[in-house]
């Protein structure tokens, strides 16, 4: 990087913290954390996208593709569950959630079984949600050690304090909007390296020289059951469903974006946009994967850079796999794009980096300081709130730098750690919020033997949590299952120790909620459904499309 490019790296960390003191007038919990509940479909959606497709995407997704042991398109299979999601949280989860007027969703669930679910549901969140969003902190370590060649602590600090004042400043509306910008900026530096990408590779020898033609098959029929048994369409289909209605439905960081909406047609809006465009935007991340992967293998000096910058920068990788796959990208920009450009790419990572973090600092903030400080009958006094509330932003955003540490030697592909940490506890989550909408026979300590031994056993199971605390049990699941299992687990646990237990059941959330006709016979429901059945048919196609 040159002059240039910090230049444009410094104004747009200028334009970022300006933004936060222009939003600095927040009056109270639902201004600060809710937006006002004033927000439309647009920003809302840009926002929602901008949090789940962020650096970890930009940087991971392409390297999974291009040049990790054992990948490739496949990645296309962890959308495939999205629309069917979107379409179960439109008419199953949200309705119920939104017209209950809670800040903290766990809050819905204090009012059907008891304070002690919502505290064990709290801390499950908050304790999944920070170490995952310490892996996206280590993202972005990765790219600016690389690039600027700055101490690894150094750069978790710059990023890191920068999001946090524009977030402590600005609350939920800051965060929202600089989401929508960062999505922009995101999706337009994505574009400058397909361009310069594939004209490189051209120049090179052509694409389909680039890799072996195993890395386009998109669907495969394994079980996830095994060593190497992964990404099966079943799997995939089954395990991501729960996960992504858990995640957009009942995870603070995503239902907190719908809670801020106008009103229930602008989350059926909201989920139809992220439904509709999750699919395409990865698909051009894997493109960009391809591209940039078989410029690894045309151009041998691209090759040699990676693996000099493994062993400078990750000696412990470079000595149990030889390459971080996760340096492809930023390695990349360096070598190969004009200063400016640089400035520029940079800026889109940092845009889609602080996306995540700001997010999850405010949700994270919003449940802390609704389900431990203004809880019952008392509440807290507006101004006492907003202190503890910037505060508790603070707080978040230090833990989370504390966890990126964890996670240095990895030897995984950073998208897929943090998506097989949220696996252990998305399953029961959504069960606890299923049964708290549905259920009438699951009373709390059912409930909270669920979730307890839900989330014990998946830990046992978790490869990705045996891999950091170097256990092996011989024994391989794919992670995605984690979803699925925590979903059946958590439900016998629930109504098992509800039917041994004589404590009583509270039925009353406060909610009328039913399901109508007019609800699931709507344009968005059946656009959802056939859009569905259109990526499974296109996913099939791919090795000829792009071979």
């Amino acid at each position: 990087m040159n002059w240039l490019d910090f230049t444009i790296v410094g104004l747009y960390i200028v334009f970022f913290l300006g933004m936060g003191y222009f939003f600095k007038n927040n009056k109270d919990s639902k201004d600060y954390f809710l937006g006002g509940r004033s927000m439309s479909w647009f920003p809302l959606s840009l926002s929602t996208m901008a949090t789940q497709l962020s650096a970890i995407s930009f940087i991971s997704a392409p390297a999974f593709v291009g040049l990790k042991l054992g990948g490739g398109m496949k990645w296309l299979t962890f959308e495939f569950a999205v629309p069917i999601a979107m379409v179960f949280i439109m008419l199953f989860i949200i309705p119920p959630l939104f017209r209950s007027g809670v800040v903290s969703i766990y809050e819905f669930v204090e009012r059907r079984f008891s304070a002690s679910t919502r505290l064990i549901l709290s801390v499950v969140f908050q304790i999944s949600r920070a170490l995952g969003t310490g892996v996206m902190v280590y993202t972005i370590a990765i790219i600016l050690q690389a690039v600027l060649d700055i101490d690894y602590i150094y750069t978790i600090l710059i990023i890191s304090v920068i999001t946090i004042i524009y977030s402590w400043q600005g609350g939920m509306k800051a965060v929202v909007w600089g989401d929508a910008i960062q999505m922009i900026l995101l999706f337009g530096g994505l574009l400058v390296c397909l361009v310069y990408g594939w004209q490189l590779v051209q120049d090179a020898g052509g694409l389909t020289n680039g890799f072996p033609t195993e890395r386009l098959q998109v669907i495969d029929f394994n079980l996830g059951i095994g060593e190497d048994e992964e990404y099966g369409f079943w799997p995939m289909i089954i395990g991501g469903f729960f996960l992504y209605v858990s995640y957009y439905g009942c995870d603070q960081t995503q239902a907190q974006r719908m809670l801020s909406a106008k009103n229930e047609k602008t989350i059926r809006q909201l989920l139809l946009a992220n439904g509709l465009l999750r699919f395409p935007v990865v698909l051009v991340y894997c493109t960009m994967g391809l591209i940039v992967g078989s410029l690894v293998t045309l151009a041998p000096d691209f090759l040699a850079e990676i693996s000099e910058t493994t062993q400078k920068y990750f000696p412990e990788a470079a000595a149990n796999g030889g390459l971080k796959a996760d340096l492809m990208i930023p390695v990349f920009i360096t070598k190969y794009l004009p200063h400016g450009f640089i400035g520029l790419l940079m800026v889109a990572i940092l845009s889609a980096a602080m996306s995540s973090l700001s997010s999850t600092v405010n949700s994270l903030s919003a449940v802390s300081v609704e389900d431990f400080f203004n809880r019952g009958k008392k509440k807290l006094e507006q101004a006492k709130y907003m202190r503890i509330s910037k505060l508790a932003v603070v707080f978040w955003g230090v833990v989370c730098i504390a966890f990126s540490f964890l996670f240095g030697g990895s030897k995984s592909a950073v998208i897929e750690i943090i998506n097989a940490i949220g696996s252990v506890f998305y399953g029961p989550v959504l069960v606890t919020f299923l049964l708290a909408i549905f259920s009438k026979k699951v009373n709390h300590v059912g409930m909270n033997a669920g979730i307890i031994s839900a989330v014990a056993i998946n830990l046992v199971f978790s490869k990705t949590i045996q891999e950091i605390f170097n256990i092996d049990l011989g024994f391989d699941i794919f992670w995605i299952w984690l979803n699925a299992t925590g979903v059946i687990i958590a439900l016998v646990v629930a109504y098992v120790v509800s039917a041994l237990s004589k404590a009583k059941v509270k039925t009353d959330t406060g909610v009328s909620f039913k399901i109508r006709k007019e609800d699931w016979q709507t344009k968005e429901v059946y656009i959802l459904v056939a859009f569905f059945i259109a990526i499974i048919i296109f996913s099939f196609y791919v090795p000829q499309i792009f071979g």
